[in-house]
């Protein structure tokens, strides 16, 4: 290739990359514009929610989202409280977002300790900001606590979804910042050089940055649903994606550059070591990233095409941007430590004879020193007590999985710490029916309105019912028993219930708060008995949202683990051109993620003390678990089955752990701690994911890929490859023969890199 196409060409990528990265910048302020945390958005078009939701708005007139003011005064309200109250209630109506009349008047408890009164936002207004306002009058007019002796909260559906956003606000800097910064340390400790991790995060960043562009732009287009989670997901996954895969490919440089002495000869030896591996894994994680659209959950939906856009980033960047750069910075990237050419003896030589060594790495575990020979010579020598014995401890951790609790939990405990909502349901709790302000809402034929009344007042848990009426200065009609017609208010006498194309609404006042699991029950008894009395009506509302969003994540759970499964595994026979290792693999992973899954079970409940998981946490942490442990897999056995077609499957299986150890584990202590810090943000669902997720990786990199498979594979030897020719190689001996000669071949490569002045060869 002319000299001035070596010079072009990753001239070209990295002004490219860089354009690029300029014009994403600005997208990551536009993330928060376009993403939501509306839970019922999350929900399918045909669920009964969803529907219900959509006819609220035509009864009311205006899609509204209602925040519920609580006061409350030990000992009892004064009349100087309930005038404060009044003014305030004035203030609060001329708060921006606030549709008109969308104030309510204040409701007073029976034993005159507190006050509620509801208050209507616009749908179409940025919740989170219009709380704010209103938590903002309410302390300039009422105070609270200290000399004033109220307490006042904003809560409701409004109330909670403004302190989630507020949870998730430090998702564009903290967890970057801490993410970027846990990376940054870990490669400086592994590689001992100041340029080389600015050129791997630099890598990241500019993936990244390009991910989220797009991902902007989708959302703009009502593509996919952005919401605070898959942002967060998004930012971890692609750091540490890119992150591993950069890794993968510097050390494939790095063995290049002792073989080479001109750096483009280099850089091309390393791209064809390395681009089917990566490619391989990429397109892994991809694979079953992408069977989370066949999940009912429009959140789910919206992760899988977002995160294989951020991972398709992150391989495109590994494979143009940092080769670029690394050819750019050349041996100069490993400073201070120096890498030459070496000779075949194992010295230093001049680097313009030195001839290529391909095929002529030889690891001597037997007299070779360090933590990699040591793990060959255990699974050369005890294979099958290493792979039983490492069976079994991840059998005893999954026990844990009995105490795993993913039943849900309420939205008031999605927040982790202060949380004013959660306080403020709190106090409706001790004053008020606890599903003040989250009612059920029954949508009914207006013939059948009399049935539908008795029915709902008859089950337990609801203890009020009402119709919704546009003539009713109250805005609804009382119904206080069972046949009986609305009951009237003063000045509604002639005041009718709102019909809307045949169809009433009621809102049903519950027991429990709107957004627990008792609430979600007394939602299943309703439907039940409509279902029993033949009565076509659509129960909805904060507690039929939750309900249905659980169902629908069961539902996704059940289809899309085994879609994962089953197309990874399709991957992997393709790339190993083998049935039986793709199986070892497979079943590895899935039991490390069983042992993962169990062992956090058990530190969720006894040492964090959290209120249960959402259902979606096992199927977020199945994925990437699965995804990602099968990613490290490929590594080895990418390598394993390199090695093998030159030297035979037990010697190809310790000459692979050897090359890879190093490398792979450098990228799951990296991944891991990319994923850990998604537990800086105060989020239930994001901590639990980060602890599974971190723990699950570091299980996989530490004991699987190092122990596990390797042991495995050595036990049962050329048969892992059937059915291709390679179980058939004349070069595999018997387990006990296979071990000594292969360990003790050539010690060159390990006496190489002791060489003063050089750093080891690891290949990747």
């Amino acid at each position: 290739m002319p000299a001035w196409l070596r010079v072009l060409i990753p001239a070209v990528l990295i002004l490219v990359w860089l354009a690029l990265f300029g014009a994403g910048g600005s997208a990551f302020g536009q993330v928060s514009q376009v993403a939501t945390n509306d839970q019922s958005q999350f929900l399918p078009a045909e669920s009964e929610s969803t529907r219900v939701q959509e006819l609220s708005a035509e009864f009311r007139g205006e899609d509204v989202i209602p925040a519920v003011v609580v006061v409350e005064r030990d000992g009892g309200l004064t009349v100087g409280d309930i005038v404060r109250l009044d003014d305030a209630s004035i203030a609060l109506a001329g708060v921006e977002g606030v549709v008109v009349d969308g104030v309510s008047p204040p409701v007073r408890s029976d034993d005159g300790e507190a006050v509620e009164l509801f208050v209507m936002i616009d749908a179409e207004a940025k919740a989170s900001a219009v709380v704010a306002e209103l938590r903002a009058v309410l302390d300039d007019e009422l105070g609270s606590g200290g000399t004033s002796g109220l307490t006042v909260a904003v809560t409701g559906p409004a109330g909670l979804a403004a302190d989630l956003a507020g949870a998730f606000s430090g998702i564009d800097g903290l967890l970057l910042v801490v993410a970027l910064a846990a990376v940054f340390i870990i490669l400086v400790v592994v590689y001992r050089s100041p340029l080389l991790p600015v050129i791997v995060l630099g890598t990241s960043m500019a993936a990244l940055t390009v991910a989220v562009l797009v991902a902007v732009a989708l959302a703009r287009a009502d593509v996919v649903l952005l919401t605070g989670q898959t942002q967060g997901i998004l930012f971890i996954l692609v750091i540490g994606a890119a992150t591993d895969y950069s890794l993968l490919y510097i050390a494939r440089f790095r063995e290049a550059l002792a073989r080479h002495e001109r750096k483009w000869d280099a850089t091309w030896a390393a791209l064809r070591g390395s681009w089917e591996p990566i490619v391989a894994s990429g397109g892994t994680v991809v694979a079953g990233l992408l069977m989370l659209l066949f999940s009912a959950l429009n959140s789910n939906k919206a992760l899988g095409p977002v995160a294989a856009i951020g991972i398709v980033c992150a391989v495109l960047a590994a494979l143009t941007l940092l080769p670029a750069l690394m050819l750019w910075a050349g041996r100069a990237a490993f400073w201070p430590r120096r890498i030459t050419v070496q000779a075949a003896d194992g010295a230093a030589s001049d680097p313009a004879s030195a001839p290529a060594r391909a095929g002529a790495d030889q690891v001597d575990v037997t007299r070779a020193r360090g933590l990699w020979p040591a793990v060959a010579r255990l699974v050369a020598r005890r294979p099958r007590i290493v792979w039983i014995a490492s069976t079994l401890l991840l059998g005893v951790m999954a026990l844990g999985l009995t105490q795993l609790d993913a039943d849900g939990v309420p939205q008031s405990e999605f927040v982790l710490g202060a949380s004013e909502a959660r306080d403020g349901q709190r106090v409706l709790g001790e004053h008020f029916p606890a599903g003040s302000g989250t009612p059920a809402l029954i949508v009914a034929p207006e013939e059948a309105l009399d049935e539908t009344a008795e029915i709902t007042l008859a089950t337990d848990g609801v203890t009020a019912l009402a119709v919704l009426s546009e003539t009713s200065p109250t805005g609804a009609l009382a119904v206080t028993g069972a046949g009986v017609e609305p009951s009237r208010v003063p000045g509604a006498e002639d005041a009718v219930p709102t019909v809307r194309d045949g169809y009433v609404m009621l809102q049903a006042t519950l027991d429990h708060p709107g957004d627990s699991l008792e609430a979600e029950a007394v939602v299943t008894d309703l439907r039940s008995a409509f279902a029993d009395a033949d009565v076509e009506v659509l129960v909805g509302g904060t507690s039929a949202i939750a309900l249905d969003t659980a169902v629908a994540a069961v539902h996704d759970r059940n289809l899309v683990m085994p879609l994962v499964l089953g197309v990874i595994l399709l991957i992997l026979v393709v790339l190993l051109r083998s049935v039986v290792a793709p199986l070892l693999l497979v079943g590895s992973v899935v039991l490390s993620f069983a042992a993962a899954l169990g062992v956090s079970a058990i530190v969720f409940d006894g040492v964090f003390g959290f209120p249960g998981a959402d259902p979606t946490v096992p199927l977020y942490g199945f994925v990437f678990l699965v995804a990602l442990g099968v990613d490290y897999n490929i590594f080895l056995m990418s390598r394993v089955r390199e090695e093998s077609l030159v030297h035979g499957t037990r010697p190809g299986i310790l000459r692979g752990l050897i090359a890879t150890g190093g490398v792979i584990t450098s990228a799951g202590i990296v991944l891991a701690a990319t994923f850990a810090a998604l537990g800086v943000l105060p989020i239930l669902f994001l901590a639990q994911i980060a602890f599974i997720v971190a723990f699950g990786v570091i299980l996989d990199t530490v004991l699987v890929r190092s122990l596990l498979i390797p042991a495995l594979s050595y036990d049962i030897g050329p048969a892992i490859w059937w059915p291709s020719k390679l179980r058939r190689a004349a070069s595999d001996r018997s387990p006990h023969d296979a071990a000594p000669d292969v360990l003790a071949d050539a010690g060159d490569e390990q006496r190489e890199s002791r060489v003063e002045g050089n750093i080891p060869v690891h290949h990747g």
